[in-house]
């Protein structure tokens, strides 16, 4: 774990990608980090071996894939006939079978007001995943407060269409952030560390909110 907390550090932007064409672009990108968004397992093993060769661990998001089934059985096929680094999920339970299965988990919540919140915390204490990724990214004020009151580190995810959207969420305090815009993939400002100091603080890593 702690090694991938690090590759995150200093590559903070993770390609959320559907299908081949996005994965060969986020693969000739630098980041380091891929999240399959989707798939089914005709399509998943082969996508997951390219990425894997490439050295960029995957992460399936098991809720969005297709012919397989969202129960510990379907995560024990994904573990042993994908072999992922790990899953993303919306479920507790799936979470739970993956870590059974030695895979690395993401909780992925969806913060729309202040019971989501307190519920996602309850969540996060019934499955204690290795990271969260909240969903819309932009709301960073949810991503500060989730950062004070869980030990997890956090990743922002959803709608981060700009430059400024993910510096928004890193300043937040969130450990990374995961976008579909490829265009974001490749700023040289991500890798190897924050953009001169610009995001160093005590909480993750990163600035103050």
């Amino acid at each position: 774990m702690k090694e991938l907390l690090e590759v995150l550090r200093r590559s903070p932007v993770i390609a959320a990608v559907r299908g081949q064409e996005a994965l060969d672009a986020a693969l000739a990108s630098p980041v380091r980090i891929v999240f399959l968004l989707g798939g089914d397992p005709f399509t998943l093993p082969a996508l997951t071996r390219r990425a894997r060769e490439a050295g960029r661990p995957v992460f399936v998001h098991m809720d969005l894939v297709e012919g397989v089934g969202r129960d510990a059985a379907g995560v024990r096929w994904i573990a042993r006939m994908v072999k992922p680094e790990g899953i993303l999920s919306t479920r507790a339970p799936l979470l739970r079978a993956a870590a059974g299965e030695g895979l690395r988990t993401v909780l992925r919540m969806f913060l729309v007001d202040s019971s989501s919140l307190e519920s996602g915390e309850r969540m996060i204490k019934s499955c204690a995943p290795d990271l969260v990724e909240v969903m819309p990214g932009l709301a960073t004020r949810a991503i500060a407060r989730l950062g004070r009151s869980i030990a997890q580190p956090v990743i922002g995810g959803g709608m981060l269409e700009r430059r400024a959207d993910v510096e928004a969420v890193l300043r937040a305090g969130a450990l990374a952030a995961s976008t579909s815009n490829a265009a974001l993939w490749t700023l040289a400002a991500w890798q190897d560390g924050k953009e001169n100091g610009e995001y160093d603080g005590q909480n993750n890593g990163y600035g103050q909110p």
